[in-house]
């Protein structure tokens, strides 16, 4: 896949938001798809063109290969939004909260009930909500409430999640096991616009075949592979500010979301580019935007 420059134009200085997007993915196809918080949805074609995609610029989406969901009455959720675009596959966007479609076809999601637990939603294409699981609710160093920040399904059909620090496991019956606690990235290299509390800032997370979890550690500008028994390498180095925030794993090869991170809330600064670890573990870039 050659490397491609796009430039486009956008009016969106001035607008505020605490982080940039954190998701891309590999469709069956093979074409890629990832959010751009300050552009929307882009996708990068199996013949190397980037193309924009229909939908908001919002932080996260999930791919419905199936389009079960396109229809799907979406339940009010005060101060967020979902939004699903598209035909095989539906890109099922979240403007606040990080998703992810099932095996089973059904649409997932975590928010907080209070500062003691987090829920897990389990949308049906019918539009039912149900809790999934919960969990209990953790704090950073500073007092402040550890959001989730990733959601990913395995070939097992679990789901699994980061904190800042940790790596989590649902199981099909909703029970929650923690793979890998407190980690640590060596040579953490701070990223502009992070804060010191959230540690490595684990985000997007995505799975191999054999269990294998490739996540990104946003504050320190790595991509970590972790193996089932939670052990931690890391496999990519980002040059700051540019550092990643998702990952999608597929064909053997990574597929990493990086951002130019800046101090601003400006979303207008905040660049992506999309860099994949080839299978022989060499790293290229597959697109770079600019405004």
């Amino acid at each position: 896949m050659r490397i491609v420059l796009l430039t486009f134009l956008i009016g969106l200085a001035g607008i505020a938001f605490a982080h940039p997007g954190a998701a891309i993915q590999v469709a069956a196809d093979g074409r890629v798809f990832f959010v751009d918080t300050g552009g929307g949805v882009f996708v990068i074609e199996r013949d190397g063109k980037l193309v924009k995609h229909p939908g908001p610029a919002f932080h996260w989406f999930a791919l419905d290969e199936a389009s079960g969901l396109s229809k799907t009455p979406w339940p009010s959720i005060p101060g967020s939004e979902i939004d699903a675009v598209g035909m095989k596959p539906t890109v099922v966007l979240s403007s606040d909260f990080p998703v992810i479609v099932g095996r089973d076809g059904a649409l997932y999601y975590p928010r907080p009930d209070g500062e003691k637990e987090w829920n897990l939603f389990r949308v049906a294409p019918s539009g039912a909500r149900t809790v999934f699981a919960t969990f209990p609710a953790s704090k950073r160093s500073d007092g402040e409430l550890r959001y989730v920040n990733g959601l990913a399904s395995g070939a097992d059909g679990a789901l699994y999640f980061t904190f800042d620090r940790s790596i989590h496991k649902v199981d099909a019956k909703g029970r929650v096991s923690t793979i890998a606690d407190n980690i640590v990235v060596p040579d953490c290299a701070r990223i502009p616009g992070t804060e010191a509390p959230s540690g490595p800032y684990l985000r997007g997370l995505s799975l191999a075949p054999n269990g294998t979890i490739f996540v990104a550690a946003a504050g320190c500008g790595a991509v970590l592979m972790v193996t089932p028994k939670g052990e931690a390498k890391t496999v990519l180095r980002s040059t700051p500010p540019y550092s990643p925030t998702a990952v999608a794993v597929a064909n053997g090869e990574v597929y990493v979301l990086e951002y130019l991170h800046t101090a601003s809330d400006d979303r207008s600064e905040w660049l992506p580019r999309v860099r994949k670890i080839t299978r022989d573990g060499k790293v290229e870039t597959v697109v770079r935007t600019t405004r």
